[in-house]
């Protein structure tokens, strides 16, 4: 019996991401567990089409990204029991008789996971890439190196990990004057532990992007080796891994040496990594050390550039170069458009959607990441009982109405453009899995929605019913998986840090409306 979509039906089947069209095709019944697969590539990229009856399921696949996205609608259709790791409930579930067609709305649908500031063993990791599995989420970006350590195993260059994946100690916070915990602090994963989480991921439809941050954020591989840095101004031998948080001003040398290094361990990345982009990094490279370096200004002569900004952008542009000849592709922070981008690059925008706009306008790819907007570091709601509030407040419906397409763009030919979106985490504090979880859970839930699913503009977006959603099911799905989230009510008392200062920011937030 052929039936409507009607909103009714999809948010009575709770299911987030919200699916594209349901119709009821009958009543309900016990599920018979028998489950048929097949692809079909004229439902185009990660679709799919999934129908329940009382002889099973059905699902056809765009490919086969699209049916194992069927697969985790239907496993939400099964209840929260199908989320644990092994059943804890008998006897069958009934099952509403329904076809649902679903597509996503962006290609790139990701989150950064912060794994520098601080370590999260590998079995976290493969964790996280189940958390995003089951949302629909296809990107786990993983930031590796930074100036408070170095994660990734580099064999040709041993110190990276030997020194700088270790740090003496870690601030607590972001108050002055600075608290420490005064534990040593690092770890990192051997190239076998990233086989195996690129393997992990791929199963699941997962592509890992790694970040190997160039020219700043850079302390950490300079402790280790010290040539690499600006060494006719710093005295390079005397730096250690970074210990505190925020800008630091130390930064690559702009030498052929330093080049040579860094094709080096990209070389052994992308050996790990099939993933067809690679991030470099490129933001919060500060330039005094270049302005008095006399070996710095030599270079900018010698390649006949403006200034300092010439000079990043050349490294990023060699990068950028080096990996198209090698079948990948740069994408970088937004501040890599400063002084001219490589043809071919994408640009990853987190300063705010302008330069994701002026990116997309020149015709470079954009994923769409405003701190603004999608940063789950930052405080979820006002209130002293937040756990070390920092940045702005983006509470859940503050990420539900997030929209990836500013006003400036939509409508136009650019838009097409902006490839996707990301959710970041820095975890400068959040040192552990609890703290991840705290900070990502429930926002990722409806960041996954507003990549995936058709929705409206942000104003006209339907929250309530989204919450609605989650309360039916979907905090139960999380329950399930044993994430740690913050309640609706607030943080549990385990979940508040008291006496862990943290740092607001004190302008006020830009929002997507103010992107014209």
């Amino acid at each position: 019996m052929a039936g409507v979509r009607t909103g009714c039906v999809a948010s009575e089947l709770a299911l987030i991401p919200a699916p594209g069209r349901v119709e009821r095709t009958g009543g309900s019944g016990p599920f018979s567990g028998d489950v048929r697969t097949d692809v079909d590539p004229s439902l185009g990229p990660e679709a799919y089409r999934l129908s329940v009856s009382a002889d099973g399921a059905e699902i056809v696949g765009g490919d086969e990204a699209g049916a194992f996205w069927g697969r985790q609608t239907l496993r939400q259709m099964l209840g929260p029991e199908a989320f644990r790791r092994a059943p804890s409930a008998r006897g069958p579930v009934t099952v509403p008789y329904v076809t649902i067609e679903d597509r996503p709305r962006f290609a790139w649908r990701g989150f950064m996971l912060d794994v520098a500031r601080h370590f999260l063993p590998k079995d976290d990791v493969l964790r996280y890439v189940d958390l995003l599995a089951a949302h629909k989420l296809n990107v786990l970006h993983l930031h590796l190196t930074d100036d408070q350590g170095w994660r990734v195993e580099i064999r040709r260059h041993p110190r990276l990990t030997e020194i700088g994946a270790w740090r003496r100690r870690s601030r607590l916070g972001w108050g002055e004057p600075p608290l420490w915990d005064e534990r040593p602090h690092g770890g990192f994963y051997t190239q076998d532990d990233l086989r195996e989480i690129v393997a992990y991921a791929a199963e699941r439809h997962v592509t890992v992007v790694p970040e190997i941050d160039l020219p700043g954020h850079s302390q950490a591989a300079i402790a280790a080796y010290p040539e690499l840095g600006n060494t006719d101004v710093v005295d390079t031998a005397a730096l250690e891994v970074g210990t505190d948080w925020g800008f630091n001003r130390n930064v690559l040398a702009p030498t052929d040496a330093v080049v040579r290094f860094y094709q080096d361990v990209l070389e052994e990345v992308l050996a790990i990594f099939p993933s067809r982009v690679v991030h470099i990094g490129g933001d919060e490279c500060f330039k005094d050390q270049w302005r008095e370096s006399p070996t710095a200004q030599a270079r900018i002569r010698e390649l006949g550039l403006e200034n300092e900004d010439g000079l990043q952008s050349w490294m990023i542009r060699h990068f950028a170069r080096w990996l198209a000849a090698r079948g990948r592709r740069l994408i970088g922070w937004d501040e890599i458009l400063e002084g001219g981008l490589a043809d071919g690059a994408a640009v990853m925008c987190w300063r705010w959607y302008s330069g994701g706009i002026a990116a997309a306008q020149a015709g470079h790819s954009v994923v769409m990441c405003p701190q603004q907007e999608v940063y789950l570091d930052h405080v979820q709601a006002h209130g002293s009982e937040e756990p070390v509030p920092f940045g702005w407040v983006h509470t859940l419906e503050d990420v539900y109405r997030f929209e990836p397409v500013p006003p400036r763009l939509s409508g136009t030919p650019h838009a097409a453009n902006i490839i996707g979106a990301q959710a970041n985490l820095w975890t400068e504090v959040a040192e552990d899995r609890s703290r991840v979880d705290y900070q990502a859970f429930p926002r990722l839930v409806a960041f996954a929605e507003v990549a995936w699913s058709q929705l409206p503009g942000p104003d006209e977006r339907d929250f309530e019913d989204f919450e609605r959603r989650m309360n039916m099911a979907h905090y139960a799905r999380l329950d399930a998986l044993g994430v740690g989230y913050r309640p609706p009510s607030g943080p549990h008392p385990w979940q508040q840090r008291p006496g862990i200062p943290g740092r607001m920011h004190d302008q006020p937030r830009k929002t997507w409306r103010m992107a014209n």
